[in-house]
């Protein structure tokens, strides 16, 4: 009689626990985390009522929930409990390392050279966000006259300086240069213009861009105080630039991307990124899906709608593949990308969830020749999905910070949102994504 109880209290709390909720997230039930908040992302069964520290959880009507938890310092303990089961949950906050205030301290002035190509060039001495003012060339000579944390004050001119990781420079073996400026020219052709300006040396530069114009600046601070060279281009709606050089001689390259009026995506040259891939997973779903999935599954769908209109394109990648983002960004330039489109499904960092606030479809630019393509696809993915827009931002992501394409990276819905999960989950959502996409591609090029 003892066993045939045992036995019945098992099957009832085994019938019980296949009834009740599966959490995605968190991956473990005890851990120590430095995070403000800890996520709960998963999906409850019919019927099911859940509650994380007496706090009831929305839940979708596919069952996808997503809750944040906000942890003070120490042990957490956190109850999840349902109509079906309940289950303890055991988080220690360790206190997060305290930041460490950096001082500026002067140097004596001494000539550097630049390590590597494709150096950043910053604003401000940090190794974050939009601060990117150029990227430096191997062999370029910098003046260097003060240090901050890991970065080394660069003396542009009078009163004009910027920042440099100091790992990225080496200590120049010739104590004093006099660079001279030799010659400039520029030259027209079909479809933009080539400027190029000789000095004896390669010296740092700048890069901005107006609404109007790009504006790029070379400095010579070997020479004087106020030594810089500034060259003024007017732009179009529609171009990218590219800059190169080569013993002393910059080339500001300049492209004008005029499509054909019939149809404007004849002949152009789209790169189609799909994010993560290979070990890269991306973010996960309420239900456990993996975004790098759906972001192939977007992108092949994108390739045959532009196909159809007469573009050529080219992937980053065909299958669950690692590529790197370098790689990535080789590939476009390779095949002389006219537009980069990086596909992509969004998540939530580390802040109080808000699942009316935290949804629906973000596009991210980094360059002004990229703004407007990014406001016309937010447009018409969000209608075409019937999400709402979470909106254009920039930000500097490494596939779209190149210059000589037109570059974005889209955000077709939250992966951690429940109610975006009941869109991204149907059957034609990469179809309707990659369509929105598209629309969004040829009311930008026919304007």
């Amino acid at each position: 009689m003892k066993k045939i109880l045992v036995l019945f209290f098992l099957i009832i709390f085994s019938a019980f626990e296949a009834q009740a909720y599966d959490l995605v997230l968190p991956k473990s039930r005890q851990t120590i985390v430095k995070s403000e908040y800890i996520f709960f992302v998963g999906n409850a069964k019919k019927n099911e009522t859940i509650k994380i520290n007496d706090k009831n959880v929305y839940i979708a009507p596919n069952g996808a929930f997503a809750h944040s938890v906000k942890l003070k310092a120490g042990e957490n303990r956190i109850l999840v409990k349902s109509n079906y089961q309940s289950k303890l949950y055991k988080f220690y906050k360790s206190e997060k390392d305290s930041k460490t205030v950096h001082y500026f301290k002067e140097l004596p002035e001494e000539i550097y050279l630049i390590a590597k190509d494709n150096t950043p060039l910053r604003s401000t001495p940090v190794d974050f966000g939009i601060n990117r003012i150029s990227h430096l060339f191997a062999n370029t000579y910098i003046i260097i006259d003060g240090e901050e944390g890991g970065f080394y004050r660069v003396r542009l001119a009078k009163d004009k300086y910027a920042w440099i990781d100091k790992s990225a420079v080496v200590k120049s073996s010739v104590e004093q240069i006099e660079p001279k400026f030799i010659d400039t020219n520029c030259k027209a052709y079909k479809n933009g213009h080539n400027h190029v300006i000789k000095f004896s040396e390669n010296l740092p530069y700048t890069i901005d861009e107006t609404d109007t114009e790009i504006v790029f600046k070379i400095y010579n601070p070997f020479v004087n105080g106020n030594d810089i060279y500034t060259i003024n281009v007017a732009k179009t709606e529609k171009y990218s630039y590219k800059i190169n050089l080569k013993n002393g001689e910059y080339t500001l390259k300049v492209n004008y991307l005029i499509p054909n009026k019939e149809n404007p995506l004849k002949d152009l040259t789209f790169l189609i990124d799909a994010g993560h891939g290979g070990h890269e997973n991306g973010a996960i779903g309420c239900f456990g899906e993996k975004e790098k999935n759906i972001n192939l599954e977007i992108a092949t769908e994108l390739k045959k709608l532009l196909a159809e209109q007469g573009a050529y394109t080219v992937m980053t990648r065909e299958c669950d593949a690692y590529v790197s983002l370098n790689d990535r960004i080789k590939l476009a330039q390779e095949y002389a990308a006219h537009i980069f489109i990086s596909i992509h499904l969004n998540s939530i960092g580390d802040i109080d969830m808000n699942i009316h606030k935290h949804r629906g479809v973000g596009v991210f630019y980094y360059n002004l020749n990229s703004r407007d393509l990014a406001n016309s696809v937010e447009k018409t993915l969000a209608n075409g999905l019937n999400l709402k827009k979470d909106g254009v931002h920039r930000a500097s992501f490494a596939v779209i910070r190149p210059t000589d394409y037109i570059g974005i990276l889209v955000e077709a819905a939250y992966m951690t949102n429940p109610l975006d999960s009941m869109i991204y989950r149907a059957d034609d959502f990469a179809q309707n994504a990659a369509q929105g996409i598209l629309e969004g591609i040829i009311n930008y090029l026919s304007e």
